[in-house]
């Protein structure tokens, strides 16, 4: 392993910055009280504007619609009689709620993490690097319990197979971490994102809805390729530069205690979920098919329209054959609990709505969002800085973001209001912000120390190397964060030039 000296431990390149970044992030309220405050923001601010007569022209009516002051009598009587509306209407609620019931009973009868744990100790060795990265990104389908559950299992993986567990942890991080955005299925984050997206996009266009399939096919791509440059990052970076491992020895966590039917439960699960696939698949496929949409179309259909219910018919199927083979299942009560369970973990994100809600609400009542779309999209017009570097130039500038507030939907809340209608006005579809927005939220994940499962992590790595700090952390992550951002633009910028669409029917320009 690499010798580190007392002096580097002590002082990491780059701590002075870090350590400004943790003391100004940790000044930040709750992301809940956060968006309150910027309710409050919107309020005084819709009350200057109002104050000078400051209006707009739409540009889909060619209306013109004056700024209204939330601090008025119509003000005050829309928060009253809107704050019930706003929050039980906000679109991404339903959708992450409804799919978290089905992903949710997977993941509490031990099916997600009895996958996760055969697919990478079958791995054969030359391709543990590329198959712990691949697994960290597809166990984002269980949300923030991939970023907990793979990394230290891809790090004894490597320790057992007698290479640098550090590495391993590396990979599965990455992977779970930076990757965490990218599925070669739907899941709950591409809910909740088109959610927030289709409120912000309806500031300009009320019959807009963006669907979680926009970046679909975007993301993939972005599977694969993050899965070769994740698994070379490890190979030719991370794992030479640690070199053989001399640490302590670790104490294999042999699966002495797993349960004899999890194999045939899995099996069970494979085969009941393939049957619904292919049910579905026929289904669609058939011309005259209730799931087609007019003419026999399938991107204007209501199997898009549709696709998050058929998710969680598929988790709950897979769910329940997992669950009743393993004996977890024994009625129809069991399902219920579980997946009242998986709500229970839901619930600081349905607090947390109930704040971004009235925050959207207001930016849009009052007209402040039309008016930062038009005026942000003329200012960049008048001074030609539009097209790819302005894209570019977001990307950027939400990764920096990234350093002070960690919570994805919480960030995508605050810039969708503004950036996917500005964008908008200057020719750019609401999935093609999304993407953008995504890869760099992403990316950025592992390298910020206010991600909140850092600490998770380096108590991980100092098992291996008792000397580890934020400096040994850091270092080993930046190599995947630095990889993933600029491989996910080229992949975009791909996308943008051949015209390819992000998703059915999700062109990148309107």
């Amino acid at each position: 392993m690499v010798e580190i000296s007392e002096k580097d431990t002590e002082k990491p390149r780059g701590s002075r910055f870090l350590n400004l970044v943790e003391k100004v992030g940790n000044k930040l309220p709750d992301p809940f009280i956060l968006f309150i405050l910027l309710a409050a923001l919107v309020m005084v601010v819709s009350f200057v504007f109002n104050l000078f007569g400051a209006s707009v022209i739409h540009p889909g009516t060619g209306e013109e619609l004056p700024v209204r002051s939330l601090i008025s009598g119509d003000g005050v009587e829309f928060m009253l009689t809107s704050m019930l509306d706003n929050f039980t209407g906000f679109a991404p609620l339903g959708l992450v709620l409804s799919i978290m019931l089905g992903i949710g009973l997977a993941e509490k009868v031990g099916l997600l993490d009895y996958a996760i744990r055969k697919t990478v100790v079958k791995a054969p060795v030359a391709l543990l690097p590329y198959v712990a990265v691949f697994i960290g990104i597809m166990g984002n389908i269980a949300s923030d319990a991939a970023v907990v559950i793979i990394p230290p299992l891809t790090a004894i993986v490597f320790y057992k197979v007698g290479r640098h567990p550090i590495a391993g942890l590396a990979a599965g991080f990455a992977g779970a971490g930076a990757g965490f955005t990218a599925n070669l299925l739907i899941a709950g984050t591409d809910a909740l994102l088109a959610g927030i997206s289709t409120e912000a996009a309806q500031i300009i266009d009320e019959s807009m809805t963006v669907s979680p399939l926009v970046n679909w096919y975007f993301n993939i791509v972005s599977v694969f390729v993050l899965t070769v440059v994740g698994g070379l990052i490890t190979n030719k970076i991370v794992e030479p530069r640690l070199g053989k491992y001399s640490g302590p020895e670790v104490e294999e966590e042999e699966s002495s205690e797993e349960d004899p039917k999890a194999k045939k439960g899995l099996i069970n699960a494979v085969i009941f979920g393939g049957i619904y696939v292919v049910v579905v698949a026929v289904a669609v496929i058939i011309p005259t098919s209730p799931l087609r949409g007019e003419n026999g179309s399938i991107v204007d259909s209501p199997f898009i329209d549709g696709i998050v219910p058929l998710i969680l018919i598929f988790f709950v199927i897979i769910g329940v054959s997992y669950g009743v083979t393993v004996g977890k299942i024994r009625n129809g009560k069991d399902v219920s609990d579980y997946m009242a369970e998986a709500i229970k973990d839901m619930a600081g994100y349905i607090v947390l709505v109930f704040a971004i809600a009235q925050f959207i609400s207001y930016f849009s009542w009052s007209n402040l969002g039309v008016l930062v779309a038009v005026e942000g999209a003329e200012f960049l017009k008048d001074i030609n800085f539009t097209g790819i570097p302005l894209i570019i130039g977001y990307i950027i500038f939400t990764a920096a973001l990234n350093f002070l507030i960690t919570s994805g939907s919480a960030k995508w809340a605050i810039e969708a209001p503004i950036f996917v209608p500005m964008f908008m006005q200057l020719g750019y579809a609401p999935a093609f912000t999304q993407a953008a927005y995504r890869i760099a939220d992403s990316s950025m994940n592992i390298v910020t120390p206010l991600f909140p499962y850092m600490v998770i992590i380096l108590a991980f790595l100092k098992k291996y190397d008792k000397n580890a700090k934020i400096g040994t952390y850091i270092s080993l992550m930046l190599p995947y964060s630095i990889a993933f951002l600029l491989s996910w633009i080229v992949i975009l910028l791909v996308f943008f030039y051949t015209g390819i669409p992000l998703g059915p029917g999700a062109q990148t320009l309107l």
